[in-house]
């Protein structure tokens, strides 16, 4: 396909009939790698920040006569976490169903036991995803991500947001709101991410009655907008196929946000080739703002390989750039919860849309671009990556998602191995990581020399709790056959 370079955009090449079969393939190809089909007849509302998501979400709730799906990775017991519960209760009081599904992991610390109760004692069902279990001593690693809310069959949003005051900020403190994006949907595809949910609250317990299932033929067309509600699973890697897959299409543009960039090798590479095919490729992290200062290293030691192919990096001035979304073409667009690493693409449930709509796809173009006058654009100098050059303002951290410590530990994971099979270059930015990780390597091995105990005792008995576990399930899935 290397002749397209320098087309226009994918809905001007529908008009004649040879790209329209290219056409035809790529969607088959999107549909393949995202096991979800392209369904048409919707209506899609640009959201940014909180500003825009939680009014439009609080309008929803208030409108709900049947019930509320309302997923979630944190769900704070702050202001802004108050406002959200007594909106689900009094609609729990007015008769409604809701349904809260929020991360055990994600939210531990963050909310308070009294938090669930209140809310449970005003009839809301809510349910921790993936509780730590004796028989899974390594489940807590594969976390829900997701952030959705669906009403009546009716109307859904999808985004990156969770529900916190970080997203509305504090002007009295001079901390301004995350930035972060979301949609909300209107359609036949608002069944796909009801249907999400009905899987997602299946794996926390119970599933849900028969008549709160959606059939999407049942829904009336709300608009021209085609979309694709991509539910990711642990293991499934449909996102990192599809992105991947839109990395190698994209003809004329490529443009990408991110909260936590640690991108596996074959994506990086995929953005590589790209930008030397001559598409303008962008990639927008956080800078200072970062809500971890160790995931922001972990995010510049890639810098290097993606500058020197023609890839642009620019790094968001002020608070936490929390969006994760993608702009391909000015046609073909997604916005979700799937940050740009292993622990997303493959550890996670995750849930994203892809729109293609021309359209939308100019909104996000101009969403990006306005993003982009915020932000400072990093370039290569005669030896090392140029830092930042504008002024950050510091913001508080350690707030963020945990899926970012688990992003951090493949990138480390990654550096190690690096190390010891000479597989790519490592570059000066990993060169902290080595040493830590050889201190610690030197530590672990005199502590078991001089005390073989304190490692043999503790390793034992994890590798007990392991056969222990794994004995539990056996008998269970051999009385369950």
């Amino acid at each position: 396909m290397a002749h397209l370079r320098g087309a226009p955009p994918w809905s001007t090449i529908v008009e004649s009939p040879v790209p329209s079969s290219l056409r035809l393939l790529a969607d088959q190809a999107f549909s393949r790698a995202a096991g979800a089909p392209l369904v048409a007849g919707n209506r899609v509302t640009l959201l940014r920040d909180a500003r825009e998501n939680y009014p439009a979400w609080l309008d929803a709730i208030a409108s709900a006569t049947q019930w509320i799906h309302f997923e979630t990775y944190i769900f704070y017991s702050d202001e802004a976490g108050r406002i959200f519960s007594e909106a689900l209760a009094e609609r729990a009081r007015a008769g409604v169903r809701v349904r809260v599904l929020a991360d055990w992991a994600g939210s531990l610390g963050k909310t308070s036991r009294r938090f669930w109760h209140d809310m449970r004692a005003a009839g809301v069902d809510v349910r921790l995803f993936n509780t730590p279990r004796l028989d899974s001593p390594l489940a807590w690693l594969s976390r829900d991500h997701r952030k959705m809310i669906a009403v009546d069959g009716r109307i859904a949003f999808v985004t990156g947001l969770c529900v916190g005051n970080q997203w509305v900020g504090d002007p009295e403190r001079n901390l301004e709101p995350w930035r972060d994006t979301g949609v909300g949907l209107v359609g036949p595809a608002v069944a796909d991410v009801e249907m999400a949910f009905t899987e997602a609250w299946a794996a926390a317990g119970p599933p849900l009655p028969k008549d709160e299932y959606v059939d999407r033929d049942a829904l009336p067309c709300a608009g021209d907008a085609e979309v694709r509600v991509i539910a990711s699973m642990p293991n499934t890697g449909g996102m990192l196929r599809v992105d991947q897959l839109a990395a190698a299409l994209a003809r004329r543009t490529l443009w990408v946000s991110d909260a936590y960039f640690v991108g596996v090798a074959s994506y990086v590479e995929a953005l590589r080739n790209a930008a030397r095919d001559g598409v303008d490729v962008r990639l927008l992290v956080p800078g200072s703002g970062s809500d971890i200062a160790v995931v922001q290293r972990l995010t510049r030691a890639g810098y290097r390989v993606l500058l020197e192919s023609g890839v642009r990096v620019f790094e968001w001035n002020g608070s936490m750039m929390h969006a994760k979304t993608a702009v391909a073409d000015g046609h073909w667009a997604r916005v979700g919860s799937t940050n740009l690493n292993l622990q997303s693409w493959l550890g996670n449930w995750e849930l994203d849309v892809a729109v293609d709509d021309e359209a939308f796809g100019r909104e996000m173009e101009a969403m990006f671009e306005e993003d982009l006058r915020n932000s400072t654009e990093i370039v290569l100098g005669t030896r090392n990556v140029h830092p930042a050059q504008a002024m950050h303002k510091r913001f508080r951290r350690g707030t963020g998602s945990r899926s970012r410590a688990a992003a951090g530990a493949l990138r480390l994971g990654s550096t190690f191995s690096a190390a010891l099979t000479a597989r790519r270059p490592l570059g000066p930015a990993e060169a902290s990581m080595l040493l830590y990780g050889a201190i610690f390597a030197l530590v672990t091995a005199g502590v078991a020399v001089a005390w073989p105990a304190l490692v043999a005792v503790p390793l034992g008995a994890f590798v007990a709790w392991l056969g222990m576990g794994w004995l539990v399930r056996a008998w269970s899935l051999y009385r369950g056959r």
